[in-house]
């Protein structure tokens, strides 16, 4: 099996209503509060469009590569991202989960909002998790431009083990691992290509010629969502 990588791409319609769906609440009691300055003057200001290209795919098969590579690469253009990785927020936002099918949820539930602030803000976020279960991206599917699945094999993946978790994980020592003993859902809904894993210099160009030929590299072409 050749290490492949697949985008998939999103217009961003709908994101809140999604979210709003996936996790339902009782939010009728809380108003939104009306700003003067919105999306479009940011986006104006940072000339550039907000969006979130959300890469999943197992540990080792070089999201975190990838995520930092495409943020270098916008960050010598002259234009603002941000990336939110798995590991780091375990660190703060998301200390408090462990790596239960809820936990999993809800950590995906809180990177999506906070994506979608960083979206509305007028930045290009680029969020780095395995997200191994396909109902929870999905709930958050509608807020993505762009998803990256990095099909690397689990054997590849294993070999790298660029942190030792995998060798942890089969000494019994990390339980609920991903690909050891929890299953990682791959995307199913494929919406454009797939091609060979070249390396990630080349893979964050077609990533950021993608952003550039859609206008989220600069302010002169808005995209308006419903309402706003």
């Amino acid at each position: 099996m050749d290490p492949t990588a697949q985008i998939f791409l999103g217009d961003g319609v709908g994101a809140i209503s999604a979210l709003h769906n996936a996790f339902p609440q009782d939010v009728s009691k809380y108003l939104l509060q009306d700003c003067p300055i919105g999306k479009l003057d940011r986006q104006k200001l940072l000339n550039q469009k907000g969006c979130v290209v959300w890469i999943t795919g197992l540990s080792g098969s070089g999201k975190s590569t990838l995520a930092c590579t495409v943020g270098r690469d916008l960050h010598s253009r002259g234009k603002l991202s941000y990336i939110l990785d798995g590991d780091n927020l375990r660190h703060g936002l998301n200390k408090d989960l462990g790596f239960k099918a809820e936990d999993r949820a809800e950590n995906i539930r809180r990177v999506g909002e906070v994506a979608k602030l960083f979206a509305d803000a007028g930045l290009i976020c680029i969020t780095s998790l395995i997200s191994p279960y396909r109902r929870d991206r999905e709930a958050c599917r509608a807020l993505f431009l762009m998803q990256i699945f990095m099909n690397m094999p689990l054997e590849l993946c294993e070999a790298r083990d660029p942190k030792g978790l995998y060798k942890l994980a089969r000494a019994g020592v990390i339980k609920g691992f991903t690909g050891i003993d929890d299953p990682y859902e791959p995307p199913l809904d494929c919406e454009t290509e797939r091609w060979n894993l070249p390396p990630p210099s080349e893979m964050a160009g077609v990533v950021v010629s993608y952003l550039e030929e859609n206008g989220f590299l600069t302010s002169n072409r808005y995209l308006v969502e419903p309402g706003n």
